[in-house]
């Protein structure tokens, strides 16, 4: 049978063991199976272009994806510094939260010890040891006060320790959804980075077998490197650097990469058709050419530094397209959208150039 000093012992020691009904960490289950999105990114992957069309357009949707997922890591990795930010808010109110529930312990641990350590202590005496009467009636009094303050003491510590749980729960979401998605973009990156490289190898290989002599003063593709159009678009008309430029099957002759790489599949289906590849009597031309060509035709040359030529998007051919309404200028006019490739309003008129033929950006890219 329990003494009354026993029972009283028992009485504290059940409170100080409901107010540690968990520790100041509680862990956030994770879910190793969550599902993602599949990515767009995966299907493209697994098409093999053909054509060198597709193969620089492929190019091109790939580094441009590259800049749009770069784009889209600079912003994550922004958005996880304030998420840092917030994470470590949340951990501060933690702490706070397990030090408010440590004070509310230590009241009922400091009884609890004395209890335990003092041999003197028999019973109730702690309560009852001196005099009787009123200081009896004060001290029950007291002890009923203590003992119905215990719910509203043990109620608070639950909340706190509740929310101290969610507390350290959100702060492990938001810090392994913040690297899980940092991860993952930059996975994607690197996915991207490896495509374009393979499909600017790939291009380059299929306009060597063409004859075109990649890589004379250039590193690597060169100028036939299709990504790097954003580049070409920077320098003004006619100071394209001989980086930027693409040379074209026929020798000597150079074009932007997307302009000379439409023009060089074009040229294949040409060549099946009239066994012969295109002539071509003019294509880039730079700032002192147009000049020199403004000079000695004038009234058949657009204004030094507007010409298309200087944009390395035009060319001016020969081997009977020069000649309106021939065979070739009609297979080129029934045919050359396909590639990217016009012949401009202007052109049938004022001034009249059948040989003047335009690459439409725009056009090209929806090939």
């Amino acid at each position: 049978m329990s003494s009354p000093r026993s029972a009283r012992l028992i009485a504290v020691v059940t409170v100080m063991t409901s107010l540690a009904v968990s520790g100041p960490y509680a862990t956030a289950s994770a879910d190793a199976t969550t599902t993602a999105k599949e990515s767009a990114l995966a299907g493209e992957l697994s098409k093999e272009p053909t054509t060198l069309t597709e193969l620089r357009r492929e190019a091109q949707k790939a580094y441009k994806s590259i800049e749009d997922a770069n784009r889209a890591l600079v912003a994550r990795q922004k958005k996880f510094g304030a998420v840092e930010k917030e994470l470590a808010a949340k951990l501060e109110s933690l702490q706070e939260a397990t030090a408010q529930i440590n004070k509310m312990r230590k009241p009922l641990s400091d009884l609890a010890s004395s209890l335990y350590q003092d041999p003197s202590v028999d019973g109730l005496s702690p309560f009852f040891r001196a005099g009787g009467g009123t200081d009896t009636l004060r001290r029950i009094a007291d002890l009923d006060h203590m003992v119905a303050g215990r719910n509203n003491v043990l109620g608070d510590a639950i909340k706190l320790l509740e929310r101290q749980r969610q507390l350290a729960q959100e702060a492990q979401e938001l810090r392994a959804a913040s690297l899980l998605q940092e991860a993952q973009l930059s996975a994607e990156v690197t996915a991207l980075r490896k495509r374009s490289s393979a499909l600017v190898r790939s291009l380059t290989k299929a306009l060597i077998k063409l004859g075109v002599k990649i890589g004379d003063g250039t590193q690597g593709a060169g100028g036939c490197d299709p990504t790097r159009i954003t580049q070409a678009e920077q320098y003004p008309n006619g100071l394209l650097p001989k980086s930027i430029l693409c040379p074209l099957p026929q020798g000597g002759e150079t074009l932007r990469a997307d302009a000379a790489i439409a023009f060089a599949d074009m040229n294949i289906a040409y060549k099946k058709r009239f066994g012969t590849s295109m002539c071509i009597s003019d294509s880039y031309r730079s700032l002192g050419e147009q000049q020199s060509v403004y000079y000695r035709r004038p009234g058949f040359a657009a204004t030094p530094g507007k010409s298309n030529h200087g944009l390395g998007l035009a060319v001016d051919l020969c081997g009977g397209v020069q000649n309106f309404r021939s065979v070739q200028f009609n297979w080129l006019e029934a045919n050359s959208k396909r590639f990217g490739w016009f012949h401009p309003d202007w052109a049938y008129s004022s001034p009249f150039e059948p040989w003047h033929w335009e690459y439409d950006p725009k056009l090209g890219s929806l090939l």
